[in-house]
């Protein structure tokens, strides 16, 4: 009976520690972690036992740089945007990720072949394709805006603006719409007169336009009647347009691309857990099922023909995808080398521009 007492003991402080094994993920809050919540988070705690503690940034880059420079590290993985994966990789801030670890396609092609070009990084490994884009209020226009050069006509389209108060994406904005064609924009950016350029278009709306620094803004900006266009996240957008039946419009024309990407700050306390999350959450079908829940395109080429309609059971999730042929109208590809060099250059410019 002895013997019998201290084996149960021993299993239930097993299974105690089993439970108690628990992960601090960081991501952007807003439709965009319900989403991942839903399809990762919830089926890996189910099949693994591990707990994962969802936290919201408004950039997760953020909180992540300041712990691992200041070597306490209680984050395990964060969503961060492909030039601050880069830029924090190369400052020695990430742990490096071995793709061996992630799980090959349904048909056995090897992740290495089945991820989009750019989607597995040194120490970063894509979710998501997404879109920064501009949404209009149908209700305040007779005739729908359709181009970015409509953003910046407050004649025929009177009203505020809503932009991202940052350089990155907005300054690209300003120079398609002075008319550089998207392959030559960051030629351009890098020139003090490009710099110089891109202020000037942004100057001819400044005075009609409301800054906005989280994603959870814009639709609200929308929706509270304060702006009648902004840019910003195009699954933000979906998620306002289509779940909570707001009447917006979607221009494509422009969009800003770029990926999302999982990270582990060097020093994580739960490495290994955070690998296994980070496996998991990157195989075909999760990456599948999140488009269930936000219009985002899968990182993974196996994902796509698995992604079908809305959580609704009725929207097909396809005319919504970043993705989509008929949505690349004149895309504009981030260069993360670009920003990765220059960000803190061009942010101390337009940041200046802004007090003047």
């Amino acid at each position: 009976m002895k013997k019998l007492m201290i084996l149960s003991t021993a299993l239930v402080a097993t299974s105690a520690a089993v439970q108690a094994a628990e992960i601090n993920v960081v991501s952007w809050g807003g439709a965009y972690t319900v989403s991942q919540v839903e399809a990762y988070h919830k089926p890996f705690t189910e099949m693994t036992g591990i707990k994962v503690n969802s936290i919201d940034a408004d950039n997760p880059a953020s909180p992540l740089k300041a712990q691992a420079e200041a070597n306490n590290v209680s984050i395990d993985l964060a969503d961060v945007e492909l030039s601050d994966a880069i830029k924090m990789c190369d400052e020695g801030l990430l742990e490096e990720i071995d793709p061996s670890i992630l799980p090959p396609a349904p048909d056995g092609t090897p992740a290495t072949e089945d991820f989009v070009p750019g989607a597995i990084q040194d120490c970063a490994v894509a979710n998501i394709v997404w879109a920064t884009v501009i949404a209009y209020d149908k209700t305040e226009f007779d005739t729908a805006p359709t181009t970015v050069a409509d953003f910046f006509d407050t004649e025929t389209y009177p009203g505020k603006r809503g932009l991202l108060k940052s350089a990155k994406r907005t300054m690209e904005l300003a120079l398609y719409a002075d008319g550089v064609a998207p392959e030559d924009i960051y030629d351009v950016l890098g020139t003090d007169e490009g710099v110089a350029r891109a202020l000037a278009k942004l100057d001819t709306i400044k005075d009609d336009v409301v800054w906005w620094e989280a994603g959870a803004q814009p639709p609200q900006l929308l929706a509270d009647g304060e702006v009648v266009m902004t840019n910003g996240y195009n699954g933000r957008f979906f998620a306002a347009e289509v779940a909570e039946g707001k009447p917006f419009g979607t221009i494509w024309d422009g969009s800003y691309m770029d990926y999302d990407l999982w990270v582990i700050p060097k020093g994580a306390p739960n490495k290994e857990d955070a690998l296994k999350f980070l496996a998991f959450s990157t195989d075909t079908q999760r990456l599948a099922d999140q488009a269930k829940y936000i219009s985002y395109g899968p990182a993974r080429k196996s994902s796509n023909e698995l992604v079908g309609l809305y959580q609704d059971g009725k929207t097909e999730m396809a005319p919504y995808m970043p993705t989509n042929p008929a949505n690349m109208m004149s895309p504009i590809w981030t260069d993360p080398t670009f920003w990765a060099d220059h960000d803190t250059e061009l942010n101390e410019k337009f940041n200046a521009w802004l007090a003047s």
